[in-house]
């Protein structure tokens, strides 16, 4: 094992710059990638592409742990060098922190089936908290610790004799160092620590004050402030309930429908006690808006006695409360809402289905998204077509003004701004489902997965 730990150490400065580089690509390209994923411009425009987008994040993340485990496997060797900079000891820290974490954190999203939603859910905030730390401590150093902002008296040497350190230096031999470490070479002789400028003469030169290299590290210190810290600040507000987001969405909601649909005393107050979680806005368009003029209800294809309602008519048909929690399969949760709407079972019965139909298909007034379940599983009690959350109306941000709503499958398949079902004879794959999604979006441990007619 020693043996083993000795070769693999040889050569460690070099190792040492090469996992520098290679863990910097890495980063690179998981910030990039991840901000595509999360960003609305890019799910409007990638369509498939997000779903190999979403691959290629998930490799190169476990890409990380072969640089995070050789470094370990050089860490014993390069925490000795470092016993006199504590403030490099903890860089060192911070950052294997954050590698770890994401790689932890990545892995749980990753694998979200598994993990459940509550895990995903943590991981989730556990990964987006580094992110929204990680990056700007990442970029900061990268960007003051290239080399026409590096101070080269930060770099040092020991030495045994002044000549061949000098030798070294003057030959380009490489320093085992990721730009913030020194090198040993030591003997009984001589083992005292001297700077670059010591051996060059230069320690004689008068420093100034305030340096250019210092005045350039500040500024970009306070350009990542300020470019990113008041996002930062939203994020934490939003994750800790500092405000009501859905108040300020229903606040600037573009749809104008009236009468708004008055709550259930069951709604209000919600006998949830009030939704705990954020949701966050996904959309593969923009986000539509509706009037009295532009909107209607559809329930059609093979039933016996096809629908149409106005809103009016709508908001008039007999209502039920529920409480479900609503998990969406990028790991974030919202638990113990209260739905209030028509549930699917009544508006099917009210129709009446022919025998011949196999599927549900429902149809987003975006005019893009569509989804479908069987009929079979068109039976389960808590799909509801909702209209109200937590005694209020839907926002447009939340696909109001009607949503569908099924609590024991992932939220891709509750369509947004719903305003259409039809009765098939065959399957329909749904829009995310034609991207790559899978077709059972049962949640782990779902108490109903079929129901008998």
């Amino acid at each position: 094992m020693n043996q083993w730990l000795k070769s693999m150490r040889k050569g460690y400065g070099k190792k040492l710059v090469s996992i520098h580089a290679w863990n910097a690509w890495i980063v690179v390209i998981l910030a990039i990638t991840g901000l595509m994923l999360v960003g609305g411009f890019w799910r409007e425009l990638l369509g498939i592409g997000r779903v190999w987008l979403k691959w290629i994040h998930i490799i190169v993340g476990l890409a990380m742990l072969a640089p995070v485990v050789y470094y370990l496997i050089l860490a014993g060797k390069h925490w000795k060098q470092l016993r006199n900079r504590p403030w490099q000891r903890v860089n060192t820290i911070v950052v294997l922190v954050l590698l770890v974490g994401w790689l932890i954190s990545g892995i749980v999203l990753w694998q979200f089936k598994l993990a459940g939603p509550k895990m995903s859910n943590a991981a989730l905030l556990t990964h987006d908290l580094l992110t929204w730390v990680g990056l700007p401590y990442i970029i900061y150093h990268s960007i003051t610790r290239t080399k026409w902002l590096k101070d080269p008296a930060r770099r040092a040497v020991r030495t045994r004799t002044s000549s061949p350190v000098q030798d070294g230096i003057n030959s380009g031999s490489p320093v085992p160092s990721d730009q913030d470490t020194y090198v040993a070479s030591t003997s009984s002789s001589d083992s005292r620590i001297t700077s670059r400028d010591e051996l060059l003469n230069d320690t004689d030169k008068p420093q100034p004050l305030y340096t250019r290299r210092a005045f350039i590290r500040s500024a970009v210190g306070l350009g990542l402030t300020v470019t990113l810290g008041p996002t930062f600040v939203s994020w934490i507000g939003r994750n800790i309930n500092m405000k009501n987001s859905i108040d300020s969405m229903l606040e600037n909601d573009p749809n104008r429908m009236v009468p708004l649909p008055q709550p259930m005393s069951a709604s209000s107050p919600p006998i949830g006690g009030g939704a705990e979680g954020h949701f966050r806005v996904y959309t593969v368009t923009p986000i539509p808006s509706f009037t009295n003029e532009n909107w209607s209800f559809r329930i059609d294809g093979l039933v016996e006695r096809g629908q149409i309602w106005n809103w009016e008519q709508f908001v008039k048909l007999t209502r039920t409360v529920q409480v479900s929690d609503f998990h969406c399969v990028t790991g974030w949760s919202v638990y113990k809402n209260t739905w209030e709407g028509i549930t699917l079972k009544q508006l099917l019965a009210q129709a009446g289905v022919k025998p011949e139909a196999h599927s549900v298909k429902f149809y987003s007034g975006d005019g893009v998204y569509t989804d479908a379940i069987t009929l079979e599983q068109a039976q389960m009690d808590d799909i509801i077509i909702a209209v109200m959350h937590d005694g209020k109306p839907i926002p447009a941000d939340l696909g109001g003004p009607v949503r569908l709503v099924i609590p024991q499958m992932y939220a891709y398949k509750s369509v947004k701004w719903l305003n259409r079902i039809e009765l098939i004879d065959s399957e329909h794959i749904g829009y995310w489902e034609e991207r790559g999604y899978d077709k059972d979006a049962w949640l782990p441990g779902s108490k109903t997965r079929t129901s008998s007619l």
